[in-house]
C-alpha cells in the first residue's frame, strides 16, 4: 500500500485533482490551505452491505439470546425479520426517515462515507416501496453516497406460510415491476438460505431482476451451504454477501470470479456464529470487502472501525489488507471504486483524518474507539 509523507492534496469540484509531495504549489490554483501536519489522512469507509433503514431496535430478542434462545428460535417464535417488518408496516414514511438520518449521521462521524442500504423489512409491496423511497430520500439530501438494494425476498411473511413458491410470484410479478417504474433500487438481493428462500426460488428472483437492469448483491451462506456460489457468481452477481459457512470448492470458485466476497464480522460477533473465512479468501485471490449488515437483529452496530479490528483479531487479516476491503474493495462491491474508495487522482475527496498520535495500526488495535479527528466528503468538512 503507498504511503505518502508531507504529502497535499488539491480539491476542487467535490474531488481530487491532484496529489503531491514536498512543498505547496507556489501559485492561485487553491483558494484555502488547510494545514494537517503531523496527522493522517486515509479514505473514507465504504459499508457496501447494511439495513440502515428500519422503525425499531430489537433488544427484547438480545434479551431471549441471553437466555439461551437461538436466532432461528426466536425467529420461529415471531421474532427476527417478520417482527421488523411488523413494526415497518406501523411506521410512516416521515417516521423511518427522520430515524434513519439520525443513524446516518452518527456512522459519519465513525468515518462512513459511502453506504449501500437494501429494503426487506415490508415485506409487502407497499411497505417495500415505503422503504426505497425513504433510501431515494437520503440519497438526495445527503452529502453520503448511497446505493439502494431491493430485497422483498428477505423473509416469508406470516400471511403466506406454508406458500412460499407464491410468495416469490409476488416479489417477482408485483413488487419488481413497482420498484423499477418508481427507479427505487440499484440492486436485487435474495435471502438464500435454509427455512427462508431456496436456491431455485432465489435464483427466479434474481433472474427476473436482470429485465429492469438489476444486477445481483445475494445473501448466502450465512448458516448452511446451499449450493448457490456457482450459479451466483456465472450469472454475474456484483458480491455474494455473509458466507461465514464455505466449502474449499466454494471459495476457490468464488476467489476466481470477478465477484466481490463481502464478509459482515459484526454479525458474526453477535450471533456467536463462524466467522467469514477472509484469510483463505485473500489468500486464493479474492477481493474481500468488509461491511457492517446494520440491523436492528443480528448487527446492531455500524461502526466500520469494528469491523476492521474483528477482521483483523478474528478473520487474520493484516491491517492493510483490513483497510483495502473497508474502503476500496467495498466500493467495487457497490460499482464505486472508479469514483471512490482510495485516495486518487480524479476521485471524489472522501477521507477521514486521524490525529498525530495515531497510525493505521490504531484503528484496529482500539477496537471499534472512534480514533477520527475529522471527516471530509466530496471536499466538504462534515465533522
Amino acid at each position: 500500500m503507498p504511503i505518502l509523507k508531507n504529502a497535499w492534496i488539491l480539491v476542487a469540484d467535490d474531488r481530487i485533482k491532484e496529489i503531491g509531495v514536498g512543498a505547496l504549489p507556489e501559485d492561485s490554483r487553491y483558494d484555502e490551505a488547510i494545514d494537517m501536519e503531523g496527522k493522517k489522512l486515509l479514505p473514507a469507509f465504504v459499508d457496501s452491505h447494511s439495513h440502515l433503514v428500519y422503525a425499531a431496535n430489537r433488544e427484547d430478542e438480545f434479551a431471549m439470546r441471553l437466555s439461551g434462545k437461538s436466532y432461528a428460535e426466536i425467529a420461529e417464535a415471531g421474532g427476527g425479520i417478520l417482527n421488523s417488518a411488523r413494526k415497518m408496516t406501523q411506521a410512516s414514511e416521515e417516521e423511518l426517515l427522520a430515524d434513519a438520518r439520525k443513524r446516518l449521521s452518527a456512522l459519519v462521524k465513525m468515518g462512513t462515507g459511502t453506504i449501500e442500504i437494501k429494503s426487506g423489512y415490508g415485506l409487502s409491496t407497499e411497505t417495500e416501496l415505503k422503504m426505497l423511497r425513504v433510501i431515494r430520500k437520503l440519497q438526495a439530501e445527503s452529502p453520503v453516497s448511497i446505493k439502494s438494494t431491493f430485497l422483498g425476498a428477505h423473509a416469508l411473511p406470516e400471511e403466506y406460510k406454508g406458500r412460499v413458491d407464491d410468495y416469490i410470484n409476488l416479489v417477482i410479478e408485483e413488487m419488481l415491476p413497482a420498484v423499477a417504474e418508481e427507479s427505487l433500487a440499484d440492486y436485487v438481493d435474495v435471502f438464500c438460505e435454509e427455512g427462508y428462500f431456496s436456491l431455485d426460488q432465489s435464483m427466479r428472483v434474481l433472474e427476473a431482476a436482470k429485465a429492469y437492469g438489476l444486477s445481483a448483491k445475494v445473501h448466502v451462506n450465512q448458516f448452511n451451504s446451499l449450493g448457490a456460489i456457482k450459479p451466483m457468481v456465472d450469472m454475474g452477481a456484483v458480491s455474494l454477501d455473509h458466507l461465514e459457512v464455505m466449502d474449499d470448492a466454494e471459495v476457490e470458485y468464488l476467489a476466481e470470479s470477478q465477484t466481490i466476497a463481502t464478509a459482515l464480522p459484526g454479525c458474526s460477533l453477535f450471533l456467536d456464529i463462524s466467522y467469514t473465512p477472509g484469510r483463505k479468501l485473500i489468500d486464493k485471490g479474492a477481493a474481500l470487502a468488509l461491511a457492517t449488515d446494520l440491523n436492528p437483529g443480528s448487527a446492531p452496530s455500524g461502526n466500520m472501525a469494528l469491523m476492521m479490528g474483528l477482521a483483523c483479531s478474528q478473520m487474520k487479516l493484516r491491517t492493510e489488507e483490513a483497510l483495502v476491503a473497508a474502503t476500496l474493495n467495498g466500493a467495487a462491491a457497490m460499482e464505486l471504486s472508479d469514483d471512490l474508495g482510495s485516495l486518487e487522482q480524479g476521485k471524489l475527496a472522501n477521507f477521514l483524518v486521524l490525529p498525530q498520535e495515531f497510525t493505521l495500526a490504531s484503528i484496529p488495535y482500539h477496537m471499534g474507539h472512534n480514533l477520527i479527528e475529522e471527516v471530509y466528503l466530496k471536499g466538504n468538512k462534515i465533522v
